[in-house]
């Protein structure tokens, strides 16, 4: 992991739709208004001919995006997660999943690292709301090199995706050699004495865990949990077997979150303890992201606080 470089996962967003929009005539782009803070202003630059700024009018988005797929358009949605989750969920259900259309939703601002915005803008249920959906195929990115593959490889799938990015810069995990696959986890370690499932802005969260914790002998894992949905059930059963505990964190609601679909895959496969650190069904607040992580503790302190307090 590089500590000193940092970027946000909605700026290699922006980036990449410019490189996917070269190779691709059919990919448009979609926004509600919020192009420079989503960063699709970067393909409405090179592209204006395919991005079409569709104003405070989320519904209308998402159903002039199914319209769009319905003629062979592959088309990149894009506004806060609060906004897409939550003032257009109807659009999504019933015009985007039921007909299984293939939009890509892809959704800036999640999450309490939102920070100053303040709790109506912090989403915190979008998951929950995003893999309870038939035919929705959810991923939340860490970091810039995993985003741009992402952006890659949804557009190349059939059927809708929600794309969940944060606004906050965090640092690049990743080499530009790293191999992802849709479904497919990625481990971090070996330790036996507990494994860690995070997504998101959590992945980095819990590698700064991992190498503080490994100063005093302490080994864990850490798995990044880039899909949620389909999630890699085979790599949370191994990691039951083969570690002492099982923790989740992500910056979502304990509730319908990743937490929830890694108890699902145990409830089902591999019956063991899971502690879940998130948000504990409460809204957000507002205030400094890295500050908030703290509060609501999903940082890199907790998670250490959690493995060695209840080795």
């Amino acid at each position: 992991m590089n500590k000193f470089e940092k970027k946000a996962t909605r700026q290699s967003y922006g980036e990449e739709l410019v490189c996917l929009g070269r190779i691709n005539s059919n990919v448009v782009v979609l926004d509600a208004d919020l192009s420079g803070a989503t960063k699709t202003n970067l393909f409405a630059k090179k592209f204006p001919e395919r991005f079409f700024d569709i104003g405070i009018a989320e519904q209308d988005m998402m159903g002039t995006a199914a319209g769009m797929a319905t003629c062979g358009k592959i088309p990149f949605v894009s506004t806060f997660a609060v906004f897409a989750c939550g003032r257009a969920y109807d659009q999504i259900r019933n015009s985007i999943c039921y007909p299984k259309l293939n939009v890509k939703i892809c959704a800036t601002h999640a999450g309490i690292t939102v920070g100053e915005d303040g709790a109506t803008h912090q989403m915190l249920e979008d998951i929950n709301m995003m893999r309870a959906l038939p035919n929705m195929t959810v991923i939340s990115t860490s970091d810039d090199v995993q985003t741009k593959w992402a952006v890659e490889e949804i557009a190349k799938i059939e059927g809708p995706v929600y794309l969940r990015l944060a606004r906050l810069s965090t640092p690049i995990i990743y080499n530009e050699k790293q191999k992802f696959e849709i479904g497919k986890a990625v481990q971090f370690g070996d330790g036996n004495i507990a494994t860690v499932f995070a997504t998101g802005v959590t992945v980095a969260e819990a590698l700064k865990a991992k190498e503080e914790l490994e100063k005093e002998d302490i080994h864990i894992r850490v798995v990044d949990m880039h899909t949620i949905k389909p999630i890699d059930e085979e790599i949370i059963v191994k990691s039951a077997k083969e570690t002492k505990r099982l923790i989740t964190v992500e910056d979502h609601n304990i509730i319908g979150g990743l937490g929830t679909a890694v108890s699902d895959v145990l409830s089902d496969k591999y019956p063991k303890k899971l502690t879940r650190l998130g948000i504990r069904d409460v809204f957000g607040k507002s205030g400094n992201a890295t500050e908030l992580m703290k509060y609501f503790e999903i940082d890199s302190k907790a998670i250490i606080d959690e493995i060695k307090n209840n080795i």
